[in-house]
């Protein structure tokens, strides 16, 4: 019956989709069931001794009777906890094993879904998932299982045994037991429902504990430590209640059912005593009987537990689901076997709207492989997003980009990002060593080629003065360096996978004008092999770029040499003057 529920409940649905995960581990589930079953064959035996015995001391008590009769109990015991010893070792060792796929599977899949997917969801909702309610999939697939398949075998066999025994006092002993359906259909959705809520909260609780922890250097700076302390008080009030809610439902629905397997003792005393005053039921049958009916106790309790669990675990891969079932925006729909770029890029016309507002319009240019692209232009003006594009990090309108000739859409993703090395406006840095960050996309890169790559961004003589040289950790997103230092070694970790295209998305804007001038001396040898893409908003960076594009509102507005820009008088022009008089001023 319980069986059927879950199979009708569309709640339930969820779970099947751990089905695969349990093929894989079939034969162990199997021999685990085949445990369960021996545990309580065993265990079904010790009653009926328990009968023989008292009747047969009932009408002649010695030793020797008395010794038989203990050492098979002890026998029993025993081998019943060989069995159920076996029984837990094997099924909850099935549950972690799946636990360790289930995790390395959300993983995975968390890193192949596109960017928008994490701009939609929380850090701290989706840490929720993978770690909260990844624990109460867990439970479903061990305890939840292996109590499931005990409390079916000990119910049938039990119930079984009672018939044999005396058919109208099982009637009678087992009638409260059927309004049990009746609870676990009741509570059953109660238990979901509440537990949904609270898996919510706790999502919202993570995510504004997260965004504390990593921006609290804001936070103090602000001095808003006590508005957050309110606001993370509140929201574990929230939680607090709603785990509470909870409590309550299973605080009414484990007792309800304690309370009726005592209504079938009292049938048991009422009408089982009457019949052994009678003669028509012997003393060591009326003992099994209360001992098979109160090995009907804890399957009663633990079907209780079960729904608990299974509610829980439900409700948890519900959400687990609407992870899996996200796909990624960003994939290889027609990809090519091209293996190799050379760098040539073309833009042909090329539109591009962001949630239905137009980012860029009918932007073309030509970067012959080796040369050097400077896009400048305000805030906003689409820059950062044409270089995302270019990385495919967003979907590419067709026949609106081509490299060496081939539609960015046809190009492997792996070949199109190993061949580009890019250095985003907000530079990230792992809680790693320096020399970890600086190796991340070259883990087995050679300590020379690592320091080689500091020395051209002019990193180096920073990291020589840091207490543990490379071997110093940074921190949780490079929380112990400069702004400056961090792009620096974000700089040197694009430049050691040695990309045929080069992306510097205003990577020098927190250095000074100085320390931007030994950076391009030095990037300058390793321009000359490679295709460039420079974005700034300093001329200083993007004077000596073979070709310059400005960008005002998505469209180009201008292009050319720093020169010929210059004689235009226009946008570029005026930019150039602000920034030659602030620096005249002594303002940068």
């Amino acid at each position: 019956m319980l069986s059927k529920s879950f199979r009708l409940d569309p709640r339930k649905r969820q779970l099947l989709t751990l089905i695969p995960y349990l093929k894989k581990y079939q034969a162990r589930v199997i021999i685990g069931a085949t445990m369960v079953l021996l545990t309580n064959i065993v265990a079904v035996v010790s009653p009926w001794i328990l009968r023989n015995a008292i009747d047969q001391l009932y009408l002649e008590i010695s030793r020797d009777i008395l010794l038989y009769y203990a050492v098979l109990l002890i026998a029993a015991s025993v081998v019943e906890g060989l069995f159920r010893f076996l029984m837990r070792r094997i099924l909850i060792g099935v549950s972690r094993n799946i636990e360790y796929d289930l995790r390395n599977d959300l993983f995975s899949h968390l890193q192949s879904l596109s960017p928008s997917f994490y701009q939609r969801n929380p850090t701290g909702d989706i840490m929720s998932r993978a770690t909260n309610d990844l624990s109460a999939v867990r439970m479903v697939l061990g305890p939840g299982i292996m109590y499931s398949i005990n409390t079916l075998f000990t119910a049938v066999l039990t119930i079984s045994i009672l018939v044999t025994i005396n058919l109208q006092l099982a009637i009678l002993t087992l009638l409260p037991l059927l309004a049990v359906s009746v609870c676990v259909k009741y509570f059953g959705k109660q238990i979901h429902k509440r537990f949904e809520r609270i898996q919510e909260q706790f999502a919202t609780l993570t995510t504004l504990a997260q965004e504390n922890v990593s921006g609290i250097r804001v936070v103090k700076a602000y001095n808003q430590e006590e508005a957050f302390i309110g606001r993370f008080q509140e929201a574990n009030k929230d939680y607090v209640d709603r785990s509470l809610s909870l409590v309550r439902v299973w605080g009414v629905f484990n007792p309800l059912l304690t309370l009726l397997l005592g209504l079938s003792s009292v049938g048991l005393l009422w009408y089982g005593g009457r019949q052994v005053i009678q003669g028509s039921m012997t003393v060591g049958e009326f003992v099994a009987f209360m001992a098979y009916l109160s090995m009907l106790t804890w399957p009663t309790i633990a079907l209780g537990w079960v729904i608990n669990i299974f509610e829980r675990g439900s409700a948890s891969m519900g959400r687990m689901n609407q992870i899996f079932q996200s796909r990624p925006e960003i994939r290889d729909e027609r990809p090519s076997t091209l293996s190799t770029l050379e760098g040539h890029i073309q833009v042909k016309n090329l539109t591009f709207s962001y949630n239905g507002a137009p980012v860029l319009k009918n932007v073309s240019f030509e970067i012959p492989s080796g040369q050097t692209l400077a896009i400048v232009g305000r805030t906003g003006s689409g820059k950062s997003t044409l270089v995302n594009l270019l990385c495919r990090l967003y979907q590419v309108p067709a026949a609106g980009i081509f490299i060496d000739g081939n539609d960015i859409n046809d190009i492997p993703l792996e070949t199109l990002r190993t061949h580009i090395g890019y250095v985003p406006q907000e530079t990230f840095l792992f809680s790693e060593t320096v020399q970890q960050n600086i190796a991340f996309g070259r883990p087995e890169a050679s300590p020379q080629s690592i320091q080689e790559s500091a020395k051209i961004s002019n990193i180096w003589p920073d990291i020589q003065e840091f207490p543990r040289k490379f071997e110093t950790f940074v921190g949780e997103r490079g929380i112990t360096l400069s702004g400056g230092q961090k792009q620096r070694i974000a700089i040197s970790r694009a430049l050691l996978v040695n990309p045929r295209i080069l992306i510097l998305d205003d990577a020098l804007s927190s250095v000074d004008t100085e320390t931007e001038e030994r950076i391009l001396q030095g990037l300058s040898g390793e321009f000359s092999n490679r295709t460039v893409i420079l974005i700034s908003h300093r001329i200083s960076t993007v004077r000596m770029a073979d070709q310059i594009l400005v960008l005002e509102k998505g469209e180009i507005v201008e292009r050319g040499t720093h020169d010929d820009l210059l004689k235009t008088e226009g946008h570029y022009a005026t930019l150039y003057e602000r920034q030659l008089l602030k620096k005249e001023l002594g303002m940068e």
